[in-house]
């Protein structure tokens, strides 16, 4: 690397986030096996909304600075659905837009949406967004609080 290139922000593969504009902190594993990424949501029920593919949901999760769980009611526009296919067999998902906290930065991303029951990790950040943010050290943990600046959206 030579002197008048950045320095490569490494992240470690589990992390903190801020669900914004909730404000609920919540671990997030950084997944580079998944393509999408993809939050654990709960009662997912698909509607029209002035012509257009909404969704209701709920993101249950253990608040990870009190430490209470938290069950906070979502409605968004469905970007599109994905076929995920699995053990199971094919299951299609909603994705939707949502904004995290990551770091020092707010990333407006897509996710998709699957009630995975009460995970360890409710969201997994895939590598459309890992480009984003840098590389992942699967050696580390929690390696930067998450502290963004107030948005105004």
């Amino acid at each position: 690397m030579s002197a008048n290139q950045p320095a490569i922000k490494s992240f470690g593969w589990i992390e903190e986030g801020l669900l914004l504009p909730e404000n609920v902190s919540l671990k997030i594993k950084l997944d580079t096996g998944a393509l999408t990424s993809s939050m654990d949501a709960s009662d997912i029920k698909r509607f029209e909304k002035d012509g257009k593919k909404w969704v209701k949901f709920n993101v249950e999760a253990k608040d990870s600075k009190s430490g209470e769980s938290v069950s906070i009611p979502f409605e968004r526009k469905v970007e599109r659905n994905i076929k995920v296919r699995g053990a199971g067999g094919a299951d299609r998902r909603p994705v939707v837009r949502l904004k995290m906290c990551i770091g020092n930065k707010i990333y407006d991303e897509e996710f998709s949406l699957n009630n995975r029951g009460k995970m360890l990790y409710p969201v997994l950040i895939g590598r459309r967004t890992l480009e984003h943010l840098g590389t992942v050290d699967v050696a580390r943990t929690f390696t930067i609080e998450p502290k963004c600046k107030a948005s105004s959206s």
